[in-house]
């Protein structure tokens, strides 16, 4: 058990490590180039100007005044010198009472614990309790414990003793409290007060983003999209040093909210040509949110908020039970009496909800499917749109993979067949390409700094530049640069020729969109589970990790993510546990004996008490989407918007779970599921319903905090701006290194759609519950459309364009979320025993569940397959127009690995006009090394032919 020896440790780390920031502090705030970060107020005021210490150059960064630095803690009670009133003069009335919190909790707790500790410490420790409980029962206790009221003995007069101390604390508690609120349950005014904070929060974040946008030495931070295509540059105000940094225009800051028009300003098809059809219909989801709730508050507010504010089922309910509700609850269907007839109108409106919702998904549904389409029909030419990606090709003792490939399309599909490049197992090439990009890199530093200083500059060979021996860094680059081209080109070679390092899949490219789409919608042998084929991924959006695995393991590898997750959700206390566990060091004595020669040292026992408990949800929750990323790849999917949507619908699934049940529900997801499964299966809804309306109040506060705040936040992008900054001042050493520390990132669907889908849930299933939430709901899709439109023209660049492929699973999670609200609105009324109206609301889900399968049998099939009509029109307008289009060269080398096309660097530049292509009309015979068979009757008149796996400009790329 934790000693206070080993308390005192933890509580000594802790303090040295809050000196040490301390310090640091107190070291950084003295140095001039730091000077505007920690004394930003004082600019902003035009009170302060920039620190000069001498004329010379270190000085303007470095402060040298070495008595500076003897008094490094002075800015303690510089800050308790001013006076409160001069205080809020200065930062106003808000940050003056919030401070005031902080002295609510020493004037509560300095008297507590002086009484505590000259009362109940002595009256504990003297006794004897835990001494016998431990020779009975052989409990160890531990210091903290003696100290404590467990130590006193059972029915002993002691705790007598605890009655004044317990007495005064309420006191203190009421005082706070009543200083602080004056009520118990939340009020609509207090409500109101939250969301004013919250919309303050929200102002202030977007007037930060406002500010800060317009400095030139963020622009590559808010604007990355522009500077990826090329249409933006860095913008210089004048010739003035200060200008390269500040933008001193103050006419740019008068309308500082004008972002917003001006993201809303650009119509859907110039959206799509900009950022890709992907972009464009993730929009749409908080589009089809305000659609959605906008015309059910105004009938919810319209017919349920007065029959229920007019009811006094609560007034009576409190007479009886003494029952406390708050002005929410006297707005929501709580108040509503038992048995009443009034339950009717949250019938006929449960109706209408979901007729006006299914509605909405089903124009959504016809919109982004004629989206896609069109789309497909208008967009350029990409290689996806010819290629195939075949799997688990079956072995042949006679021929290679690629040449099977070959063989089998000429033969299956002669007319249309075209190309074909087989998938290498390339890691370890991969990471000789990315080791010799590095160096490629830092040749380019030291030759521009070579170029500034006419010095030639020095490099240690040893371990990180610190030690060995000191020699020229140019000559030692380019060294290396050319041992490293050799090993890739030998390494390139064994790849290529070795038969282990093909795997069993490949990307077949047709001639014509309709061999394609004909090849990727059909069964290609009697076997189902060999030469399966679906359409190619673009090449960005491959993950070629996953296209060797054997299809056989799929279904292994899905049923043990599946057992995984199922563990993941409703044990997710457990990990959790298991950590906080290490708190006990009897019980690991216990279970691991042969840990406690290790445990037993002083300082790893006190750091495992003193820390690790504390971080291990905090962690756990920052990594969950990391976690279900990997479980997603381990499923096998083949490329990056597969694992995404995977991913996605797991994060829904938990946020179900452990948001919204765990929530609504008392005790951890596995204590819910345990209580279900002992409970008859018609009392889930009634177990639900019942929970339902008592967290209104948790979830419009969620709303505000996350839909509200969060959102404004995204737009400030703090983090990527302090990581940009952070890399262009200590790693930036090249411009293409500028580039790469602009990293902009994409949407985020894994993450992203999931949150979203957790307000439609909580809107659907508060519509006819509580209608309050849904003012909240509609300001946060308002909110989040306007920001993300934002963002998603001038911040995202997505990695693939999946064709707006994930819209069939958002479908299907607003008809999950739909389902829900109607099975917890039954289960609600049971508990009001309306037995003669609930029975009417067991059509909705039946009707839902068909409407569902209406539309997924409707407009799904335009997400998954490709119409041969729309493919073969596609094509004759392509060969209208382009007759003399080089179809093979423009797809030779569309699916090479990476690595492949990344080692062959700058020589890798063959036109590829000069590459021909005649298409032959004639039946083609197969070439093939197999005696003759039934479905190759003849022999091959080009038998024997070579068959590349690569390109001939990969193959045969000459060793540097």
């Amino acid at each position: 058990m934790a000693t206070l020896q080993d308390i005192g440790l933890a509580a000594g780390l802790n303090i040295l490590s809050a000196f040490i920031f301390f310090v640091a502090f107190a070291i950084l705030r003295l140095q001039p180039f730091n000077d505007r970060v920690y004394f930003p107020k004082w600019y902003l005021k035009g009170l302060r100007s920039d620190p000069v210490h001498g004329g010379a150059f270190v000085r303007k960064f470095v402060n040298l005044d070495w008595r500076a630095y003897i008094k490094f803690l002075n800015w303690m009670p510089a800050a308790l010198r001013m006076p409160e009133p001069e205080l809020i003069d200065h930062a106003g009335l808000d940050s003056a009472v919030y401070l005031r919190i902080y002295l609510i909790g020493l004037k509560i707790f300095v008297p507590i614990a002086f009484l505590a500790w000259a009362v109940l410490v002595p009256v504990n420790s003297t006794s004897t309790g835990l001494e016998g409980a431990a020779k009975l029962d052989n409990i160890t206790s531990s210091d903290i414990d003696k100290l404590s009221i467990s130590n006193v003995h059972s029915e002993s007069q002691r705790f007598h003793r605890h009655y004044p101390v317990l007495l005064q604390f309420f006191t203190f508690a009421a005082v706070s409290s009543c200083y602080l609120r004056g009520k118990k349950m939340a009020t609509l005014q207090d409500i109101g007060l939250a969301a004013g904070l919250n919309i303050l929060s929200a102002f202030i974040f977007f007037v930060a983003f406002a500010i800060l946008r317009l400095q030139p030495f963020n622009d590559r931070v808010y604007f990355p999209k522009w500077y990826l295509k090329g249409l933006r540059s860095d913008p210089v105000h004048g010739g003035a040093f200060v200008r390269k940094f500040v933008n001193l225009d103050w006419r740019a800051y008068i309308k500082f909210l004008n972002w917003m028009p001006a993201a809303l300003r650009m119509p859907e098809p110039e959206l799509i040509d900009h950022a890709g059809l992907d972009s464009a219909v993730y929009l749409r989801i908080y589009l089809i949110g305000l659609k959605i709730f906008v015309p059910i508050a105004f009938l919810a507010w319209a017919v349920l908020v007065p029959v229920n504010s007019t009811s006094t089922g609560l007034e009576g309910a409190a007479k009886l039970d003494n029952i406390t509700s708050s002005d929410i609850d006297k707005l929501s269907i709580s108040n509503v009496h038992s048995e009443s007839q009034r339950f009717w109108a949250h019938i006929v409106v449960a109706y209408a909800f979901t007729f006006w919702t299914c509605y909405i998904l089903s124009k959504e549904y016809e919109k982004v499917a004629a989206m896609r389409l069109q789309f497909l029909a208008s967009e350029k030419r990409r290689p996806d749109q010819y290629t195939v990606l075949v799997k688990n090709i079956p072995p042949d003792p006679d021929e290679s993979v690629s040449e099977l490939v070959e063989h089998f399309f000429l033969v299956n599909h002669p007319d249309n067949y075209l190309t074909h490049q087989v998938v290498y197992n390339a890691n370890k090439l991969s990471k000789l390409v990315k080791k010799k990009k590095k160096l490629q890199n830092w040749l380019v530093y030291y030759q521009n700094k070579l170029e500034r200083t006419s010095e030639r500059p020095q490099v240690k060979t040893g371990f990180l530049g610190l030690c060995g021996v000191q020699v020229d860094a140019i000559d030692h680059h380019n060294t290396e640069i050319d041992r490293l081209s050799k090993e890739i080109a030998l390494e390139r070679d064994k790849v290529s020729n070795d038969p282990n390092s093909v795997i069993p899949a490949a990307f077949v490219s047709f001639k014509t969109r309709w061999g394609a789409a004909v090849c990727a919608q059909t069964q290609q042998t009697r076997n189902p589970t060999l030469w399966l084929t679906e359409w190619a991924p673009e090449p960005r959006d491959v993950y070629w990790s996953n296209l060797s695995i054997p299809y056989v393991s799929l279904t292994v590898r899905r049923l043990i993510v599946g057992v995984a997750f199922f563990f993941l959700t409703f044990f997710f206390m457990i990990p959790i546990a298991i950590v906080q566990s290490l708190a006990s060091i009897d019980g690991i004595r216990k279970r691991a004996p042969w840990l406690k020669p290790i445990i037993d040292i002083g300082f790893i026992k006190s750091f495992i008490q003193g820390f690790l408990p504390g971080i291990a949800l905090k962690l756990f929750l920052i990594f969950l989407p990391t976690i279900l990323m990997i479980m997603s790849k381990f499923e096998g999917f083949g490329s990056i918007s597969s694992l995404e949507r995977r991913s996605a619908s797991r994060y829904y699934i938990f946020n179900l779970v452990n948001i919204f049940l765990g929530n609504i529900l008392t005790g951890t997801a596995f204590e819910q599921l345990d209580s279900f499964i002992h409970q008859p299966a018609n009392e889930y809804p009634v177990t639900i319903g019942t929970a339902i309306p008592l967290k209104a109040s948790f979830f419009i506060t969620y709303i505000m905090v996350d839909g509200w705040a969060g959102i404004a936040a995204e737009v400030l992008m703090l983090k990527p701006l302090i990581i940009y900054h952070l890399k262009n001042f200590f790693l930036v050493k090249t411009e293409k290194d500028r580039e790469e520390a602009m990293d902009p990132g994409s949407i985020g669907f894994n993450t992203g759609e999931p949150r979203i889908q957790l307000y439609f849930l909580l809107g659907l299933v508060y519509a006819a519950v509580t209608p309050t939430v849904l003012p909240f709901i509609i300001i946060f899709f308002g909110l989040a459309y306007v920001v993300f439109r934002h963002q998603i023209i001038n911040v995202y660049n997505q990695e693939y364009e999946s064709g707006a492929a994930f819209w069939p699973d958002v479908h299907f999670r607003v008809i999950i979320a739909l389902i829900v609200s109607q099975v917890v609105l039954m289960g609600l009324l049971t508990t009001k025993k309306a037995a003669s109206s609930t029975p009417f609301l067991i059509v909705l889900p039946i009707l839902t569940i068909w409407f569902h399968r209406y539309c997924k049998g409707r407009f799904e099939p335009a997400f998954v397959r490709y119409p041969l009509q729309e493919a073969m029109m596609k094509d004759t307008l392509e060969r209208a127009t382009e007759p003399n289009l080089n179809l093979k060269a423009y797809l030779q080398n569309a699916y090479v690995h990476p690595v492949f096309k990344a080692s062959l660097g700058e020589d890798d530049d063959e036109d590829e006009e000069a590459v021909s292509l005649k298409w032959e009309n004639e039946s083609i015979t197969v070439p093939t090394k197999r005696q003759s068979r039934k479905n190759t009757p003849l022999p091959s008149r080009i038998s024997g032919a070579s068959s590349p796996s690569l390109p001939d400009a990969i193959r045969n790329q000459p060793e540097p």
